[in-house]
């Protein structure tokens, strides 16, 4: 399923990203679901909104500063992706037939794979990781059949190079409890 756009600007300073979130809101209307410090010395905005308001921001900030570390602008982002964006995930569950880790070598990178995946395999997201400990990374982890999950591998890494993939058969529930240990990246809603 596909629902809002979603767009991921990372800068390689602080002062230019905060600049950044004030030409794309002078731009346009569009909501900042977040903008922070990642490691090392990045900052990444990451917004919502109508497509056309989105483009206009993202197409601002390209303009003023062409040269960014990262960018991405996904049309219409899976659900799944979003919600795993605000840490609302499927529901932990006792046991698992596979679970996929996919690591890739920039943020960017994880939103687009983690969104390719979700939509053309049948998997679920259970959790996404691109706040600043990573040192520039993200992660994420899906969950389905052995063959869906493989499948989202191969997917994903057709979108981008990933950093590494991971594809574990039966997890032990000791491992899963791992996997759900709360690492936000975003802050809770105000």
């Amino acid at each position: 399923m596909s629902g809002e756009p979603l767009a991921l600007i990372e800068l390689d300073s602080v002062a230019a990203g905060y600049r950044c979130i004030d030409l794309m809101v002078k731009k346009a209307p569009i909501t900042i679901i977040e903008a922070n410090l990642i490691e090392p010395g990045h900052f990444l905005i990451l917004f919502s909104g109508d497509l056309a308001c989105v483009e206009e921001s993202y197409e601002e900030v390209i303009f003023h500063y062409p040269n960014l570390i990262g960018k991405t602008l996904i049309s219409t982002a899976h659900e799944q992706l979003m919600s795993g964006l605000h840490g609302t995930t499927k529901t932990q569950k006792d046991e698992y037939d596979a679970l996929g880790v996919l690591e890739t070598s920039s943020i960017s990178d994880a939103l687009l794979c983690c969104d390719r995946a979700l939509k053309e395999a049948y998997v679920d997201l259970i959790g996404i990781r691109i706040h600043g400990g990573l040192g520039g990374r993200g992660y994420f982890v899906v969950s389905g059949a052995q063959h869906d999950v493989e499948a989202a591998l191969e997917t994903a890494d057709q979108q981008a190079k990933l950093y590494r993939k991971e594809c574990i058969a039966r997890p032990h529930a000791e491992m899963v409890e791992w996997l759900f240990r709360p690492l936000p990246f975003l802050s809770p809603k105000r």
